[in-house]
This record gives structure tokens, C-alpha cells and sequence, in this order.
């Protein structure tokens, strides 16, 4: 668990420079949760708690903007303090918490409880709120009173919201409030029960399947809306080909939307599901070579600005139901910042300091959130990694209560070793 140290000293750290993409060795002074020196010297007298992280890479703390944390309703998958946990063993110090609870969370009594009750904790929870009442898609949720309680941003995500008018009200809303709306692109109608993505592989293995136009008509629809009405729209979860050329011509024509990729739609395809079974089973689906070739074109293009894990726990005993039965989803908190490093930076995808902008700088900037750095006088939000540290994975050890992942026994690079927010310290192990 997590420390309170009112003086804390970082030695021989490497400090990234996202701006410049240079690396620093620095010592970090900080005191009271305040950066006050960084330096090549050490503070004469020191009083306090001296840390070696020779070899390790210092950045911003890292933001994941797209996490299920399943409570109120659904503790026995994750709760607030499961979940919380474990984004600081994968590096995070803040995370973005989806409403599809039970209760939906849709009232600012609601935002406001989930940010006390975790105020204590090293993590930073920033609740996104609903945009329809329920999560129903009949009626908006009433979005100023939400962003008022706290809310940093609006989604139905787990749903589409199929009504054309209520999402044209919420971007014209998020324009105001300058919050983001945070869609789940999928049209229902070309769902048609499907579990996978609807391909050779699910041809060959007899299960309904998911196209790819279901998510593709859904973005072009809300990139119109969001052009007519100048508001905020963010995508999740974005993986098929044509859905990343939407956005990338959108954004040539100064259209307000940005978008997010999580790694399993960057290193996965949906023969996948022959290897993995329900664990390879989520929501979009996994795609074909072709659209995992897009997302990587887009996250090296800067067309997809955000990496984000939309982890998404569930027991064993619904992950092992027949696939047409098992819920969508798998965890990805402890294991996003190992996939980045092995299957973007070590491949060249992208910079280190620009993948890592990915999980800081642009969800803070989406969200509205203060933009993190690592200064003199600034509150301390960092988070430390070695990134040649190899090592495998072993969802055994997985601080979530979620087991349900492909990525178990994968040989990786990069692991978080520390995170520091405020006057509160953790050391990964």
C-alpha cells in the first residue's frame, strides 16, 4: 500500500522531457507534496526519506481517462479501492471511472460520493457521468448539475446513445460546459447478437458476428453532429480502419473530436479468440490485420490521441460461460504501460515521450484537467519506470480482482516502479 512521507528525495532519476523528448538525470526534492528543487545536488541536512532510482524514467503521473471500477452495484468484480490499487501498480495516478454502475451514475449526489470516498487514497478518481438518465438513451441527464458535482466528462459508455437529438443536445451542452462527450460508437441495430468481429474467423468457428459498420456509421454520424454543433466529442475504444480515416479527415476540417486506442485493439487481431477464447472476448471487438494497421497508423499519425485500457473485470464464472454468453471485456490497468513500451515504443511506433503524452498531457487536456509536469513548485504527480525492466506477465498477481486477460505469460518490457502524488508514495514490487 501507499505512504504519506512529508520529505521525500529521488535520486539519480532520469526525467523525460515530453516537450523536447530528452531525458535528464536529476535528483527531485519534494516537500509537503510540493516539488521543491530539482537538481544535480543533494539538500544539505536532509531529513527524511531517501529513494535510489538509478535507471528508472521519471514522467508526469500517468491518466488513464477509460476504467470500470463497477461500484456502486457490482463490487464483487472491482471496487473503488480494487480498482484504485490497481492503477498504482500499472503507473496511474489518476483514472476516469465509467457511470455503467447500478445505480447508473447520473446524479451529483453520486460524482460527489465517489470522489470523497476516495480522497484518501494516492489515486485520483475523476468520475465521468452519465448522458442519458439510466443510461437508458431516452432522456439527457441533466449534464451542468453532473459537471457541477465534479464530473469530467459525459459518456453511456457499455451504450450507444442511438438517439440522433439527444446526442446533438449533449454536444451542444459539452460546448458550453467544455466537457467532453465520451461515445461508445455502435450501432445496435448491426449488432444483431454478435460476439466477435464478423469475419473468417468467425465464419469458421460459427459464432455471430459483430461488422465493423457498426461502430463506422455511428462515427460518422456523431463527427456530423459534432461539426454542426461545435461540441466536444471524444470516441472510445476506436478499431476499425474506417472509423480512424473518419477522425483523421474530421480533424483536417478542424471538427472538435478526439479519440482513444486501447492496447489490446493494437496488438491483437481476432484470431485471438482461437487462443484466448472469452478472454479475447470485448466490446468493439478485436478486429483483422488491416484495422489493427490502422490504429497503429493513427497512434503514429496523431489521428488517435489518447492510449486508454477500458478495463473491464469480471469473475471467472462469467468469463468461462460459452462465448456467446460471456460478458465483454478483460483488465488492462497493470498491464497498459508494459504493452505501450513492448509494442510501440521498442517497435518504433511511436517516441517514448510521445506515446507517454498519450496517457498524460492529451487526457488531461480532453478532460479539462490541470496539464501535468514535473516543475519546480508544482504539486508532485509522477510516476517511475524502468523501461528495459523484462519481465512476464501473471494476472496472479494483479492487484484488481480481475483475472480475465490475454495477455497472462506475455514476455513484456517496461514496469512501473513508483508513482508519487502529492505527499503520498508508492513502490511497485
Amino acid at each position: 500500500m501507499f505512504k504519506t512521507v512529508q520529505s521525500l528525495l529521488l535520486t539519480n532519476g532520469i526525467i523525460l522531457d515530453l516537450d523536447k523528448n530528452q531525458q535528464i538525470r536529476a535528483n527531485i526534492f519534494i516537500n509537503n507534496g510540493t516539488i521543491q528543487e530539482i537538481s544535480n545536488r543533494l539538500p544539505e541536512n536532509f531529513e527524511g526519506k531517501v529513494i535510489d532510482i538509478s535507471g528508472q524514467i521519471v514522467v508526469p503521473g500517468l491518466i488513464d481517462m477509460h476504467v470500470h471500477f463497477r461500484e456502486p452495484g457490482f463490487e464483487a468484480k472491482e471496487t473503488l479501492l480494487t480498482g484504485a490499487n490497481a492503477a498504482m501498480a500499472g503507473g496511474f495516478t489518476q483514472v476516469c471511472t465509467m457511470p455503467n454502475t447500478s445505480p447508473a451514475i447520473d446524479s451529483p449526489d453520486l460524482i460527489r460520493k465517489t470522489i470523497q470516498q476516495m480522497e484518501s487514497h494516492l489515486v485520483q478518481i475523476h468520475p465521468i457521468a452519465v448522458i442519458t438518465k439510466g443510461r437508458r438513451g431516452e432522456e439527457l441527464a441533466d449534464l451542468s448539475a453532473l459537471a457541477a458535482a465534479g464530473a469530467s466528462g459525459f459518456s453511456d459508455d457499455g451504450s450507444p446513445v442511438m438517439n440522433a437529438e439527444i446526442m446533438r443536445q449533449a454536444l451542444l451542452i459539452s460546448k458550453k460546459l467544455g466537457k467532453p462527450v465520451i461515445e461508445h460508437c455502435e450501432d445496435l441495430n448491426l449488432v444483431r447478437g454478435g460476439a466477435i468481429h464478423d469475419g473468417k474467423i468467425a465464419a469458421k468457428l460459427g459464432i455471430p458476428g459483430i461488422t465493423g459498420a457498426s461502430e463506422d456509421v455511428m462515427v460518422a454520424r456523431n463527427i456530423i453532429l459534432a461539426a454542426e454543433t461545435g461540441g466536444l466529442l471524444h470516441i472510445a475504444h476506436i478499431s476499425t480502419a474506417r472509423s480512424v480515416t473518419m477522425v483523421r479527415e474530421a480533424k483536417k476540417r478542424g471538427i472538435s473530436v478526439t479519440c482513444e486506442a486501447t492496447p489490446h485493439h493494437f496488438t491483437l487481431t481476432d484470431a485471438a479468440i482461437e487462443q484466448y477464447g472469452t478472454n479475447a472476448k470485448m466490446n468493439p471487438p478485436l478486429r483483422t490485420q488491416t484495422d489493427v494497421d490502422a490504429v497503429l497508423e493513427g497512434l503514429a499519425d496523431g489521428t488517435i490521441d489518447v492510449i486508454a485500457s477500458d478495463h473491464a473485470p469480471h469473475p471467472p464464472e462469467e468469463k468461462n460461460l460459452p462465448i456467446t454468453k460471456a460478458p465483454f471485456g478483460i483488465v488492462g490497468l497493470e498491464t497498459m504501460l508494459p504493452l505501450v513500451i513492448t509494442y510501440l515504443v521498442e517497435k518504433k511506433v511511436l517516441t517514448l515521450a510521445d506515446a507517454i503524452k498519450k496517457m498524460t498531457i492529451f487526457p488531461a487536456r480532453i478532460l479539462g484537467l490541470e496539464l501535468p509536469s514535473i516543475k519546480v513548485g508544482k504539486k508532485a504527480n509522477l510516476t517511475i519506470f524502468n523501461p528495459h525492466a523484462e519481465w512476464r506477465i501473471d494476472k496472479n498477481q494483479f492487484k484488481s480482482k480481475g483475472r480475465n486477460t490475454p495477455f497472462h505469460d506475455w514476455l513484456v518490457r517496461g514496469k512501473a516502479s513508483g508513482i508519487v502524488h502529492g505527499d503520498r508514495f508508492y513502490a511497485g514490487g
